[in-house]
């Protein structure tokens, strides 16, 4: 039976490296965020490349549920995407995925997003979103899987390794490393957004830093940690030693 696995994800986050890393798999067939160009409608932002974006993907979000991700076109199928993208959507169709939340600290999120676009919203930060989507996955009685990005830089084979396991497919070494570079799979904003990543091979170390939020950022993150704080509860946590 072909595996469809749709990562939820927050902004700012790693999870570009956790789709190259699946795409490293000969088994895998990688997506890029097939509901952006839905979002950026829904919503009309102005992200950097909306234009191209919209030119280049499906814009109408069911036809991307139904034609992309229900379509599976390899033994296992890894869709990179965003909790906020899940605007007026029909979302039976998460019955019939398996369904992984990539979170990361608000601390950090923050942190990073405000370069972008100075004080975020709750919205923009996505850990409500997040936590909001495990409760309806829960209701509905599908159980979705929680990583963290910082025990994932911390230790990635483990926690990998853990992950195949509760997705249900083998473990493979090729996941812990890629080729430096583009990829074939990546949307049109890779340009705007991947630099890091394409400088990359390898999931980088985790390196603790010390977060000053000011402003109202403060209070953005005390609102989003009783969010984060129960997600994080829920996520995978290493069983062995520190691999490096």
């Amino acid at each position: 039976m072909n595996k469809i696995i749709c990562l939820w994800s927050c902004p700012r986050n790693v999870s570009t490296s956790l789709m190259y890393s699946f795409g490293n798999r000969k088994d895998t067939a990688i997506f890029d965020e097939p509901l952006y160009a839905h979002y950026l409608i829904k919503n009309g932002l102005n992200h950097p490349g909306r234009d191209e974006t919209l030119k280049t993907q499906e814009n109408n979000g069911e036809k991307v549920i139904q034609d992309i991700i229900l379509k599976p076109i390899a033994k296992i199928n890894f869709h990179k995407l965003m909790t906020h993208f899940l605007i007026d959507l029909d979302l039976d169709f998460l019955n019939k995925v398996t369904n992984v939340l990539f979170i990361r600290n608000p601390k950090n999120i923050i942190n990073s997003y405000h370069k972008v676009i100075p004080f975020p919203s709750i919205d923009d930060i996505g850990i409500k979103k997040q936590y909001d989507l495990f409760n309806h996955l829960k209701k509905n009685g599908k159980e979705a899987i929680v990583i963290d990005a910082k025990e994932l830089l911390k230790n990635p084979e483990a926690i990998l390794t853990t992950l195949c396991a509760k997705i249900n497919i083998p473990f493979d070494r090729d996941m812990l490393s890629w080729e430096k570079g583009p990829k074939k799979e990546d949307g049109s904003w890779a340009k705007y957004w991947y630099t890091d990543t394409h400088n990359s091979t390898k999931f980088n170390q985790y390196i603790e830093k010390e977060i000053i939020l000011t402003g109202r950022n403060i209070k953005l993150a005390q609102e989003c940690e009783q969010y984060y704080d129960f997600l994080y509860s829920k996520s995978i946590k290493a069983k062995k030693p520190l691999t490096r």
